[in-house]
């Protein structure tokens, strides 16, 4: 009995021995497949990180990378490598470096290269450099001087664009008159008051303001200061309109606006050179104007004289003809201010700012006779025949003096008194034959030579105008004609400077 309890006891012990025994097998078991599981899976997935690393390597070394070209916004081909590129846009700078060695150069266009990975390389190189050799064009940085907004030239830098209009105003203004103008301040400005002989600028303007303008141009469009001047000067062609007038042609018209009659024709492409041109048709032709005028404005003082006036004043008790000064004229002066201004050296407004009289002008008095007598002269001499025209005039002539003057071809052959007067003499003198001479009173005496008849006689008074004879050729004369002369105090005179017609 002992002995059964004691084998029961045995066995319940090794049942629990073999089932915590089976339980570890089994733990250890399990630990066995996770630990083969976990290698399975660190090797599955070692594979398959490596395996995307590898394809990528091997598909990098298949793909090729080319470059589409765009100028300017649009595609113009595609290239293998930039190489082609570069080498042709320093062929092109290369052509005007030597020229143009100071100039920034660079390709005048906005060209894109843009890259693209491809397993095979389909371009164009050779099509699209030769497209891009025609395309590009070299341009330089440069300053575009504007006017209103319009671009009007080129120079290299900023300072050069100054310079040109400093230059260009300097053609109207001194260097010290600009200067002093450009440094002076507010204060400066309220006191430009010039003193007597002087002038000071108020205001040194532009028609048109100025802008400067980064950018780039041909090389050739770039200008020297003096260039830029001379440019400025000329202004800019325009389109015009010209009115045919009459006796115009084409070739005629084109000459007259310095284009040749092609260059006419396609301003016009309404007319061919069959055209028959109207009076009054208008035509496109083209002309110069100024982009812009250096306007000067100034102040000037200056001491002016002021003229002073003459009276004349009549007095019955002398005679007429006669004259007397009795109040000799005397000048005044006085300060005048003038605001001038002036566009491109041409005074364009000229008006009064200020005036002060300094000295009052004395007027000049002349004293005129106003009495009259059928026997004195008025001081002024008539024409003394009917009509015709003077033959000859006094000066030398064939060898002599020629005294007076000669008178052919009237109306008719009457002969008149030049003024009033008394006939002093009247009949032959030698090579004058037939003659009259009248004392007219007042210091003139007239002589009338060559008469085929005389109708005075010597002491007679006579008026202006009456007939004192006939022309005729007595004498020393190729032809019916009248010699006249004329004397003051005694001296022989030009009749020239006393005839009155």
């Amino acid at each position: 009995m002992h002995l059964l309890k004691t084998l029961r006891a045995d066995y319940t012990k090794r049942k629990k021995h073999n089932k915590l025994v089976d339980k570890y097998k089994n733990i250890i078991n399990n630990s066995v497949h996770k630990v083969k599981l976990a290698t399975s899976i660190a090797a599955c997935s070692a594979l398959l990180l490596a395996a995307p690393t590898a394809l990528a390597n091997e598909s990098n070394n298949l793909l090729k990378t080319i470059y589409h070209v765009y100028v300017e916004g649009e595609r113009i081909g595609s290239i293998n490598d930039t190489q082609a590129y570069e080498e042709l846009v320093s062929e092109k700078i290369d052509q005007y470096n030597e020229k143009y060695q100071s100039l920034n150069l660079v390709i005048g266009e906005d060209v894109k290269l843009i890259p693209e990975r491809v397993f095979e390389a389909m371009t164009s190189t050779e099509q699209t450099v030769d497209k891009l050799d025609e395309i590009l064009t070299v341009k330089a940085e440069a300053v575009a001087i504007k006017f209103d907004d319009e671009t009007v030239l080129f120079v290299e830098e900023e300072e050069t664009a100054k310079e040109v209009l400093r230059e260009f105003k300097l053609q109207y203004v001194s260097a010290e008159e600009l200067e002093a103008y450009e440094t002076r301040t507010e204060e400066d400005e309220a006191l430009v008051e010039p003193s007597v002989g002087e002038t000071e600028i108020k205001e040194i303007t532009l028609s048109a303001e100025a802008e400067y303008e980064s950018g780039f141009a041909h090389p050739d469009e770039l200008l020297s200061v003096d260039e830029a001047v001379k440019m400025l000067n000329l202004g800019t062609l325009k389109e015009d309109k010209y009115s045919v007038a009459a006796g115009d042609v084409l070739g005629s018209i084109a000459s007259d606006h310095q284009l040749s009659t092609d260059e006419l024709l396609k301003l016009n492409p309404d007319i061919t050179k069959d055209t028959l041109l109207q009076i009054g048709q208008e035509m496109n032709v083209t002309a110069y104007e100024p982009a812009v005028t250096v306007e000067v404005e100034k102040v000037k003082k200056v001491e002016e004289e002021i003229t002073f006036q003459t009276e004349t004043k009549e007095d019955s008790s002398m005679w007429k003809g006669d004259t007397k000064v009795v109040q000799e004229g005397k000048p005044g002066k006085r300060i005048v201010s003038y605001e001038i201004t002036q566009q491109n050296g041409q005074t364009i407004k000229h008006q009064v700012l200020s005036e002060e009289i300094v000295e009052e002008a004395v007027n000049r008095i002349i004293v005129k006779g106003t009495k009259q007598s059928t026997s004195r002269g008025t001081g002024s001499l008539g024409w003394p025949a009917v009509g015709g025209y003077i033959s000859s005039y006094q000066g030398n002539r064939w060898g002599r003096f020629h005294k007076g003057i000669d008178i052919a071809r009237p109306s008719n052959y009457n002969i008149l008194a030049a003024d009033n007067g008394t006939v002093i003499s009247a009949g032959w003198q030698g090579g004058y034959g037939n003659i009259v001479r009248i004392n007219h009173n007042n210091g003139i005496e007239t002589l009338y030579a060559h008469l085929s008849s005389i109708d005075v006689r010597a002491g007679q008074t006579i008026a202006k105008g009456q007939k004192v004879g006939v022309m005729g050729r007595t004498g020393n004369s190729t032809g019916i004609h009248l010699h006249f002369e004329v004397y003051q105090n005694g001296k022989l005179k030009n009749p020239m400077d006393y005839l009155n017609r």
